[in-house]
């Protein structure tokens, strides 16, 4: 069972101006979204992790480097499938504009059919996303916890595939900065443990040791005759 911990970055600037960062270079954290992760390392302290994967753009860099921090041996790995949706010509416009244009109506109600001008597909940014979050859970392998930091929509995409729901739903969704969601994959399917975490105790993430099953004589007995 891979457990991961979707994370999305602290809070910047672009979040409190209400402004489209997409892929738009030196988006850092603000005072609070360096204080946000700050605490969410401390919170995550007890946690194990395997690996912290982020996406390539600077808010995730930094949040992911604060949890790995302190981490002996623990390095930061990026992944540009984890990164933010493409958002092409809306890149670096404001949410209050972007009310107003016909696709804004699509993004909220059918994003499944969204695809931004100039940019990417919601469908396509789940479909990348969740391949990510498989190819990372298939080399951890099935005892590993492992952080995976990156943006609202890419991480409310993978949440709602692991709950079964359509892409068309994901907005109903809510990921705030620094937050942590948990998800548990299995051979059969995912479990949502939490979503939108921002202050919970962790330490139930923590798996129990595994008790070594003491072997009794009637054991032997039984294996003993097996080869008559």
């Amino acid at each position: 069972m891979t457990t991961l911990l979707l994370i999305r970055h602290g809070r910047t600037a672009a979040n409190t101006g209400g402004v489209l960062a997409g892929w738009t270079p030196g988006v850092g954290l603000d005072d609070v979204g360096r204080e946000q992760v700050r605490a969410l390392a401390e919170r995550l302290r007890p946690v194990p992790l395997a690996a912290v994967v982020a996406s390539p753009l600077d808010r995730c860099q930094q949040t992911a480097a604060g949890i790995a921090e302190n981490r002996d041996g623990l390095a930061v790995a990026t992944d540009e499938r984890f990164g933010e949706v493409r958002y092409g010509s809306w890149t670096g416009r404001t949410l209050k504009e972007l009310t107003r244009e016909p696709v804004w109506k699509v993004v909220q109600a059918h994003p499944s059919a969204a695809v931004f001008p100039d940019g990417e597909g919601l469908a396509a940014v789940q479909a990348r996303a969740v391949a990510a979050v498989r190819a990372w859970n298939a080399s951890l392998g099935p005892d590993a916890i492992y952080a995976a930091c990156t943006h609202a929509d890419v991480a409310k995409s993978i949440l709602a595939d692991a709950l079964g729901l359509h892409l068309d739903l994901f907005q109903r969704i809510v990921v705030d900065p620094c937050s942590v969601s948990v998800v548990t994959y299995t051979d059969t399917r995912p479990f949502v443990v939490r979503v939108n975490d921002t202050g919970g105790d962790v330490r139930a993430l923590i798996p129990p040791k595994r008790r070594r099953r003491k072997r009794r004589p009637a054991d032997a007995a039984v294996g003993g005759g097996a080869g008559r």
